[in-house]
Formats: C-alpha cells, structure tokens, sequence
C-alpha cells in the first residue's frame, strides 16, 4: 500500500529531526565552518519543508480529488496542518521536558504526573481539531473522502507515534 510507504518515509524523517538539532557530530567540529546557509535552524526549516512536502504528495496521492474537490479541500488541509503543528510542538515540548528529568534523574512523581497530565491534554487538543474539521471537510468532500483523508492523517500520526514511543525510555 502506497500510504504505508510513504508514512514510514515521513515517520524516519521526523524522528531523525531530533538528531539534527542535537548539534554537529565530533568528525563535524573539526571541519571548517560552514556559511550561514548551513546552520543548524536552517538545515532544520529545510527538513521541515520537505517533510510537509512529502506529506501533502501522500494526501494528493491517495485522495483522488477532483478539480473542484481540491479547490476546496487544500485551503483547509494547509489550515488543519498549521493547527496540527502547534499540537506536535506542544508535544515535543512535554517530550523534551521528559528527557530532561529523565537524563537528571530527577523525574519526581509530582513532575511525571504534571508531563502526564500535559500530554493528555495534547491528545485531546487533536481529537478536538478533528472533530473542528470534520463539519468543514464535509462541506467539500464526501463522506467517503473525507473519513479517507482522516485516515491518512491517523495512519501517519500512528507510525510516528509508534517510533517515537519505541524512543522514549519508561519512567525510572
């Protein structure tokens, strides 16, 4: 199935972002420096822009849009997509925050409570865009075409989740 090809191309390709901003491997530091292009933060916008790009070609692939179809559904997948990237930064913060304690070893049951609570509460901000969305994507699709699209979305969203999980160490 395309859809599972590509999502796993895009699920590598997230989590290898956070190998990118860790900074430069030890064989990195002793070559010269690079010109500003290059930093850290703008390798990292490139990433992003391409992993955007390859998500939206997965979406345009497997929705078989027709032309009036598309002219209503891309403004609101760009919408959904602005949307879905404030809740992934929300998570990756509560991630990072994580790793913190972790690493210090410092995760106290008050603070694992607190990044427990914190990722429920981005859970359900995405349960929340969703059922948002879902009046307006009928508006321009179909029934069938829009419970597709919502599908892709969770196909995606589930093979990150799964690697990501696979990532994060249990609570000591």
């Amino acid at each position: 199935m395309k859809i599972v090809r590509y999502a796993l191309f895009i699920a590598v390709a997230v989590l290898a972002i956070p190998a990118f901003s860790q900074g430069k491997p030890a064989a990195d530091k002793a070559a010269p420096a690079k010109p500003a292009a290059d930093k850290p933060a703008d390798s990292m916008q490139i990433l992003r822009e391409k992993l955007k790009a390859d998500k939206k070609l997965v979406v345009a692939t497997n929705m078989e849009l027709t032309e009036g179809e598309a002219k209503g559904f891309w403004p609101l997948y760009e919408e959904y997509q602005k949307e879905l990237q404030k809740i992934n930064d929300r998570m990756a913060m509560t991630i990072v925050a994580y790793a913190k304690e972790y690493n210090a070893k410092s995760l106290t049951d008050g603070k694992a409570t607190k990044l427990i609570n914190e990722a429920l509460a981005v859970e359900e901000s995405e349960a929340k865009l969703k059922r948002s969305f879902m009046p307006r994507l009928s508006k321009v699709l179909p029934g069938r075409k829009v419970a597709r699209y919502l599908q892709i979305e969770n196909k995606i969203r589930a093979i990150v989740k799964y690697e990501i999980a696979a990532e994060v160490p249990l609570a000591p």
